[in-house]
């Protein structure tokens, strides 16, 4: 039946979607990654978010983002700006030990910007994320994130793996 295998493809994707998880340990401190997405885009467009939890055992501070998939990859808040809410690029954001930071849509996000192609629901976007330490020292974590549709669940947050 068509609607079954719908159903069955549906599953796969959610379940890919929430076995990644990526690690670095940068001056003894693990970054983990859990619930990685993306948002599928229409055809014409150009950009769109990507969203994810990380959790540091020691404090660090996420200060780049690159991906092949676009031209320009940029690490981006929304923020109330008296009565309007406005989005802008920002240099880095700290990931205090044992808290969870959350990027979200509405809130601090990945902004992949010129995008090479469109990003279909299912696709998977490898995103490099830059953590540096307290020392100065600079490690990477290569992240996979399942593209969704809009208004589509985004996976379950505490779903992630070592």
């Amino acid at each position: 039946m068509p609607t079954t295998r719908f159903v069955r493809h549906a599953l796969l994707v959610a379940a890919s979607a929430f076995t990644f998880a990526g690690v670095v340990h940068a001056q003894s401190a693990a970054v983990t990654v859990s619930a990685p997405w993306v948002r599928a885009t229409a055809a014409e467009q150009k950009a769109t978010g990507a969203f994810m939890k990380l959790q540091s055992s020691a404090p660090v501070r996420l200060v780049e983002v690159r991906s092949a998939a676009a031209s320009v990859v940029e690490l981006h808040e929304m923020a109330m700006d008296g009565d309007m809410m406005r989005m802008r690029a920002v240099t880095g954001l700290d990931l205090p030990a044992g808290k969870a930071v959350e990027l979200k849509p509405g809130g601090y996000h990945i902004m992949l910007m010129d995008l090479k192609q469109p990003i279909k629901s299912g696709d998977t976007v490898s995103i490099t994320l830059v953590i540096e330490s307290a020392d100065k020292s600079r490690s990477t974590v290569e992240v996979k994130a399942i593209a969704q549709a809009m208004g589509a669940a985004k996976p379950m947050a505490g779903q992630h793996q070592h």
